[in-house]
């Protein structure tokens, strides 16, 4: 049955149904805050702040007091402009430190679009697998396929060490995302997959006009997902990204407020999973937006 979740400003939008996540059953009553821990040297916002194992856990633990609801683990930046990281490297950032979590009770997310990263990650305690490259690689459906692992499929125009290279040029951005998506869903279904499994990711910033393209995949964000009876959750990620770089005139470092309004836009258009740097604050913000939908509820 699908539900829906109203308010005074925008239309009533679709609440996607539970999302199986490996260990754990999703629900989206509210959207869920998914905190990056990126174990790299080199990440756009926080590279080299957590790539020694004990502050990672020191990080993973205090996202969990914030009320973390999923830790995305990435071992491999994927700014724009950057360089692949040899898998076995890959390997040892990201496989000891889900081993280390995976009693915490939480779902586990590897940022990953390595079939070989995503099968030690399944094995080491994994629950969900967030793939840039939209399970595209030879041997990455196959990885996924006969596991209980949550999916997240993202749309990226190009590969990092290029996607904003030039213009990325685009016809209509909302529906060439969405036949993307489609056809990516459609190949993990037909592949055996089931669609409880499976979330999308417009890919804020992944080969996008930082301005023009970004800023209408979120207005018309319940519009990206595949058309389906049920809808599919959507993760938004456009945490410190240069989207909001781009009008505020803020490095990276001094976004908290704007990636906070960010989530909450995504909030008010259906967003399902908010992937976010600073995890208390969007905590808190979330809590005064639920409440104030709530209460445009209850009348």
């Amino acid at each position: 049955m699908t539900r829906y979740a109203s308010n005074s400003v925008l239309p009533a939008i679709a609440v996607p149904e539970p999302l199986q996540c490996g260990r754990f059953t999703l629900t989206f009553e509210r959207p869920l805050v998914m905190g990056i821990l990126n174990v790299t040297p080199d990440s756009f916002s926080d590279g080299g702040q957590f790539a020694m194992r004990g502050d990672a856990l020191r990080q993973a633990e205090r996202m969990m007091l914030d009320g973390v609801d999923i830790v995305d683990i990435g071992g491999e930046s994927t700014r724009p402009g950057a360089p692949p990281v040899p898998l076995d490297e890959e390997l040892e950032r990201v496989i000891p430190l889900i081993e280390q979590l995976r009693g915490a009770q939480i779902p586990l997310s590897v940022d990953t679009y390595k079939p070989e990263v995503m099968r030690h990650a399944l094995a080491a305690g994994a629950d969900l697998v967030n793939d840039i490259w939209g399970f595209r690689m030879p041997g990455a459906i196959e990885a996924v396929r006969d596991s209980a692992c949550g999916l997240c499929v993202m749309h990226m125009l190009g590969e990092p060490r290029t996607m904003q290279t030039g213009e990325p040029a685009y016809q209509d951005v909302v529906s060439e995302v969405r036949t993307f998506l489609e056809e990516r869903v459609a190949a993990l279904t037909g592949a055996g997959v089931a669609k409880q499994r499976i979330s999308v990711d417009p890919g804020f910033g992944f080969g996008k006009a930082v301005v023009d393209h970004n800023y209408a995949l979120l207005a018309h964000l319940p519009e990206v997902a595949p058309r389906a009876e049920s809808p599919f959750p959507i993760l938004a990620g456009m945490s410190r990204k240069s989207m909001l770089g781009a009008v505020t005139g803020r490095a990276a470092s001094e976004r908290l407020a704007a990636s906070i309004a960010a989530a909450i836009c995504a909030a008010e258009r259906g967003a399902a999973i908010l992937r976010v740097h600073d995890v208390a604050q969007t905590v808190d913000a979330l809590k005064v937006w639920a409440a104030t939908r709530d209460a445009t509820l209850r009348g």
